[in-house]
């Protein structure tokens, strides 16, 4: 093993310093992360060989620079676990730092802690967490996976949290700002999955799936002791957070505006809430602006269970204030079913099925038949929609409602081996990938709706290497229809509309 880490280590740059950490003192310098720690620069990178290492890391004033960060992450092929202990790690004042490839299991307090360490005017900053797993807390109370506090300049990506404490949530902000958080999973969380309070503003949520996501699987807001506050003096709880193209199956209530101002909630798609589709609340009362001024926006909300109020309403709130358009409602079990809005909404659809392309708990992206395609607010001053969709494809104009785009290349029924791969490039081009032992022929066949040949699209392909064939086939003389395309055992339908 220490024979690839070198191999590993001997293609990267000479400027940066490389800490090596594993469980066996025989062989690394390092055995735990905060011994590293201490001896990381700008630009060093600590590397982490796979083992079981013990929670309760402790780190303080790592400090990359622009161009420059410190990061930390598990060696290539290696898994690394920080088990147990009432945290994994927490850092303090930290800035420009990638944490990248890790997982976390069984702390009884938070799983990672990120803070100014109370220093309100010199927050923790710029900091990338990509790629890691939350497993699970052994805790119930007021515990967090991720709780970050004075934190700016984040980005969380690609990351998994699941199995929350019952009082906690999966990630928890207060007093952070501009901020990301996209492409990531949240399953089986506590009261919630992300909350951002105490004056956090300008934070982004996107593109990201939440199954069983808690009572409250966003909480915009909610409520905040006023020593916390960042900064000082704040009276709002969160302000221009924007939720977008995220998907949000369960949980009491998907979405609530807790003390919340300036904040959108555009382009999702919501299936099956226990409760409610949305909250509007405030829980600090003294001193604070009420919860107003917001924007729901081009959702789909699509429910199977007998939900007779959509939309909770609590004391010392402004719903009049807020903004409904383009929403699509749906009750399956009573079509006639109407949501009870504080105000009356712009162009929304209501009793019509979103006609998504698979089950309703699995495949939310739509059919040809959506009534939901084409119908959503294009607004760039409230960045409605989000300029991509779930799948990262870019939201027409106007959009369709929920979190995904109707694309008007669609395929479907495929049958195309798992080594094979087949996407729209633009629309023009069809590129299909297939392994050297599925091509039967190098002819592309493209069939109308009857059966008789289309040979209008022209076929070029290559050799990528010796297991892959590229192929690419122009589309862009085929009219509106339905194609069938035949590629060696590649089976599948093209629809063009």
């Amino acid at each position: 093993m220490a024979i690839l880490i070198l191999l590993f280590i001997a293609t990267l740059s000479v400027e940066c310093k490389i800490l090596i950490v594993g469980t066996d003192p025989n062989i690394f310098e390092f055995t735990n992360l905060t011994s590293a720690a201490r001896e990381a620069i700008a630009g060093d990178t600590i590397l982490i060989t796979s083992g079981i290492y013990p929670g309760g890391q402790f780190i303080s004033n790592l400090k990359g620079r622009v161009n420059a960060y410190v990061t930390i992450k598990s060696a290539p092929g290696h898994s690394v676990i920080f088990r147990g202990s009432t945290e994994a790690i927490h850092f303090v004042d930290i800035e420009y730092v990638i944490i990248e490839g890790l997982i976390f299991e069984g702390q009884t307090g938070n799983g990672i802690n990120i803070d100014d360490g109370g220093s309100y005017d010199t927050p923790s900053k710029s900091i990338i967490i990509r790629n890691c797993h939350w497993r699970g807390m052994n805790a119930t109370g007021n515990n967090d996976e991720l709780k970050l506090s004075g934190v700016d300049d984040f980005v969380i990506e690609n990351c998994v949290f699941e199995n929350g404490s019952a009082g906690g949530s999966l990630i928890d902000m207060v007093g952070c700002h501009d901020g990301r958080i996209i492409k990531n999973t949240f399953r089986n969380a506590g009261s919630n999955s992300l909350q951002m309070k105490g004056g956090s503003s300008n934070i982004q949520i996107l593109q990201n799936l939440f199954v069983n996501g808690g009572l409250r699987a966003i909480n915009i807001g909610g409520s905040t002791g006023l020593s916390y506050f960042r900064p000082n003096g704040v009276n709002y709880e969160a302000k221009r957070i924007y939720v977008g193209s995220n998907i949000i199956i369960g949980s009491q209530a998907p979405i609530a505006f807790v003390g919340a101002i300036e904040c959108a909630v555009t382009n999702n798609t919501f299936v099956n809430p226990e409760k409610w589709f949305l909250r509007i609340l405030q829980e600090n009362v003294e001193g604070f602006l009420k919860c107003g001024y917001n924007v729901f926006v081009n959702n789909i909300c699509y429910t199977e269970a007998d939900i007779s109020i959509a939309i909770n309403v609590g004391p010392n709130t402004l719903p009049e204030t807020f903004k409904f358009s383009n929403n699509l409602w749906y009750n399956v079990r009573s079509p006639n079913w109407r949501p009870n809005l504080p105000v009356q909404e712009d162009d929304g659809i209501y009793g019509k099925d979103p006609e998504f392309a698979g089950k309703p708990d699995s495949n939310f992206r739509l059919n040809l038949i959506s009534p939901a395609i084409g119908k959503g607010l294009v607004d760039l001053n409230l960045n409605i929609p989000p300029m991509y969709d779930y799948d990262s494809n870019r939201f027409s104009n106007p959009p369709s409602i929920g979190a995904f785009e109707f694309i008007s290349f669609s395929f479907i029924d495929s049958e195309v081996p798992p080594k094979n791969n087949l996407r729209l490039l633009n629309s023009n081009d069809l590129e299909i990938v297939l392994s050297i032992e599925s091509v039967k022929c190098f002819s592309v066949q493209i069939c109308n709706i009857l059966g008789e040949k289309i040979t209008s699209a022209k076929v070029s392909c290559y050799q990528i290497n010796e297991k892959y064939v590229d192929v690419l086939v122009d589309i862009s003389r085929l009219t509106k229809g339905i194609y069938f395309i035949y590629f060696g055992n590649l089976n599948t339908v093209l629809l063009i509309k």
